[in-house]
C-alpha cells in the first residue's frame, strides 16, 4: 500500500503543501511561545492571556469557511499564495509598528488567524491528487504541517531572548517568505478541479447531518490539539515555574508527537476503518485529560501525560480526515473548511476556558474536565450513527474501510 501511494498523485504539490501548511502552522501559534513574555510586558491577567492565545485559534477558525470557499472557486494554489501575501505583510506591520498594548496583540492575533486558515487550502490540495484508498496518508502527510507548531515553541522563545519578542514577528517573514517561493514553484492545481458553483451551493453539506458530526469530531481532535497548542508554554510557565524557553522546549515534545503521529493516524484509519480508530483514540482522550485534570505534581509525569494526550489528538486528527474525503469527496474544499473551522472552535474553547479556569478557581482543572465529557459525547455519538454511515455511503465504497 505505501509503495503504491508514492506511485500515485503528485508528490511536489504534497511537499509543497505540507511546507505551506508547517510554516502558516508555526506563526498560527506564534503568540502561544511569546505567551509569558508577551504578559509580563504588558501586565496581562490568566482570563487575558488565555483570551490572548485563543484569538488566532478562533480567527483561524472562521477563516477557514471562506478560505475553503475561495479554495473552490480560485483554486487551491491562488488561494494559498493570497494566504502567505497576507500574512507576511501583517507581521511585517506589526514589527516595524511595534506593539504597546493588549488591542495590538490582538489584532496581530486576527491576522495570524489567516495562516491558520491555510488548513482550507493546504489539505484540498494534496487531497484532489490522490485517490480515495490513500487519502488517509495523503491528508496526515499535508496535515503533518501542525508540525510547525513545533517550531514556534522551539525558537520563538529563544529569539525573543536574543533580540526581543517583538522582534521575532520580523525574523519569522524571513523563512514565510522563502516558503512562499516554492509554494509557487512546485505547487500544481489537481486536474480533478470540480467546476465553481453558486455560493450557496457551496454551502448545501450542512443540509446534511453528516457534514455536523464530522464538525463535532474535528472540533474535539483538532481542538483539543491546538488549544493546547496554545496554552501549554503558559501552563508549564505558571505550574512548574519554568523560564520561558523551557516551557517552549516542553510544549514543543508534546506538539512535535500530536504532529509526527496524525499521518500515522490516518494510515490506520486505512487500515482497520476511521471509525474504528476514532472511537477508541476517543475514549484514551478523555482518560488522559482525567488524569491532566489532577495537576499531578510531577513534572516529568504531568509532561508524560501531555505528550501522550497529544500523540493521540494527532493520529484523531488523521482518522477524522480519512473518512471525511470518503463522505465528501466532491465537497472537500468547503467541508474542509467547515470541518476546520469546527476544529478552530474547539481550539478557542478549550485555551479560553483554561485561562478562565484558572482565573475564577484557581486551577486549570475545570477545563480539562469538561474537554474529557465532550469527547465522550463524541464517543456516543460515533458510537450511535457508526453503523448507518457503514450501511448507506460506506457501502458504496471500494477497497476502502471507513
Amino acid at each position: 500500500m505505501i509503495t503504491s501511494f508514492w506511485k500515485e498523485g503528485h508528490k511536489p504539490t504534497l511537499f509543497a503543501a505540507f511546507l505551506y501548511f508547517d510554516l502558516a502552522f508555526m506563526v498560527w501559534v506564534l503568540l502561544g511561545p511569546l505567551g509569558p513574555e508577551v504578559a509580563k510586558a504588558l501586565h496581562l491577567d490568566p482570563a487575558h492571556k488565555g483570551l490572548m492565545v485563543a484569538t488566532p485559534v478562533l480567527a483561524g477558525a472562521v477563516l477557514r469557511v471562506f478560505m475553503g470557499l475561495m479554495v473552490d472557486r480560485l483554486g487551491p494554489k491562488l488561494t494559498g499564495a493570497i494566504g502567505q501575501i497576507v500574512v507576511i505583510t501583517g507581521l511585517l506591520i506589526a514589527w516595524s509598528l511595534g506593539i504597546d498594548s493588549y488591542d495590538g496583540v490582538l489584532a496581530l492575533a486576527l491576522v495570524l488567524g489567516v495562516a491558520g486558515a491555510s488548513f482550507a487550502v493546504a489539505l484540498p490540495l494534496a487531497s484532489r491528487w490522490y485517490p480515495a484508498e490513500h487519502q488517509g496518508k495523503a491528508m496526515g502527510i499535508a496535515g503533518m504541517g501542525n508540525s510547525g507548531t513545533v517550531l514556534a515553541a522551539l525558537f520563538a522563545p529563544l529569539l525573543a531572548k536574543a533580540f526581543g519578542w517583538q522582534c521575532v514577528f520580523g525574523l519569522v517573514t524571513i523563512p514565510l517568505v522563502i516558503c512562499l517561493g516554492v509554494y509557487l514553484l512546485l505547487a500544481k492545481n489537481p486536474p480533478n478541479r470540480p467546476a465553481p458553483m453558486k455560493l450557496a451551493a457551496y454551502l448545501a453539506p450542512l443540509k446534511t447531518s453528516d457534514a455536523w458530526w464530522f464538525m463535532l469530531f474535528y472540533a474535539v481532535s483538532f481542538g483539543g490539539f491546538s488549544g493546547l497548542t496554545a496554552s501549554l508554554s503558559i501552563y508549564f510557565h505558571d505550574l512548574f515555574s519554568l523560564t520561558t524557553v523551557k516551557a517552549g522546549w516542553c510544549s514543543a515534545a508534546c506538539v512535535f508527537t500530536g504532529s509526527f503521529l496524525r499521518p500515522f493516524g490516518g494510515a490506520l484509519a486505512d487500515k482497520v476503518g476511521g471509525i474504528k480508530s476514532l472511537s477508541l483514540l476517543y475514549i484514551g482522550i478523555a482518560a488522559l485529560l482525567v488524569l491532566v485534570s489532577a495537576s499531578p505534581a510531577s513534572f516529568l509525569l504531568t509532561l508524560g501525560l501531555f505528550i501522550i494526550v497529544m500523540g493521540a489528538f494527532g493520529m484523531a486528527n488523521g482518522a477524522v480526515f480519512q473518512l471525511v474525503p470518503q463522505r465528501f469527496g466532491n465537497e472537500i474544499g468547503v467541508m474542509t473548511g467547515l470541518v476546520g473551522c469546527a476544529g478552530g472552535f474547539g481550539g478557542f474553547y478549550l485555551a479560553s476556558s483554561l485561562g478562565y479556569a484558572k482565573q475564577l478557581t484557581g486551577s486549570y482543572q475545570a477545563g480539562f474536565l469538561i474537554f474529557a465529557a465532550i469527547s465522550l459525547v463524541a464517543l456516543g455519538v460515533l458510537t450511535a450513527i457508526k453503523a448507518h454511515w457503514r450501511a448507506t455511503w460506506g457501502a458504496q465504497l471500494k477497497a476502502v474501510r471507513i
